[in-house]
């Protein structure tokens, strides 16, 4: 199982998109608070549709409750102002992909402080980002393709 993880998500949309592919692929969900939003928020219900109840859901405080509580981790951070890409990587079953929130990314500390497992997606020049979920669907699909679809029909 992968885990996704997402640093203070703003937009309810997004995270409900999330929540269903982490659901329809067996990945966990990590959401690190603050949230931009509530959890009862309907167009994040709307976005996950139905597949709430099969989703393994985890909340954290703070970025620093995470990292105590899943210590001993493999994470990998996802930013465009990485230099590796997430095709240089040979993902492992139980790895932690850390996504940032949707305007201002993962804290650049991070991203500079962890250059060997810091991962961005190529794109073309001058233009900002990708959405949040397809970014997170890119990522996890070729996780998962690394690792023959396991558990996967």
């Amino acid at each position: 199982m992968f885990n996704i993880v997402l640093y203070q998500p703003e937009i309810p949309q997004n995270t409900g998109n999330i929540s269903r592919t982490c659901a329809c692929t067996g990945s966990a969900l990590h959401i690190i608070k603050p949230m931009g939003f509530e959890i009862t928020d309907k167009h994040l219900k709307r976005a996950g549709l139905d597949y709430w109840d099969k989703l393994d859901l985890t909340y954290y405080e703070s970025l620093e409750e995470f990292f105590e509580k899943t210590k001993g981790g493999r994470y990998f951070y996802l930013s465009k102002k990485a230099s590796k890409r997430y095709t240089d990587i040979q993902f492992k079953d139980g790895d932690y992909l850390i996504f940032g929130k949707e305007t201002k990314g993962l804290p650049e500390h991070i991203v500079f402080d962890n250059p060997d497992t810091a991962l961005r997606i190529p794109m073309a020049e001058g233009l900002r980002s990708l959405n949040l979920s397809n970014t997170v669907a890119l990522v996890l699909y070729e996780a998962l393709r690394q690792n023959g679809f396991k558990n996967l029909c």
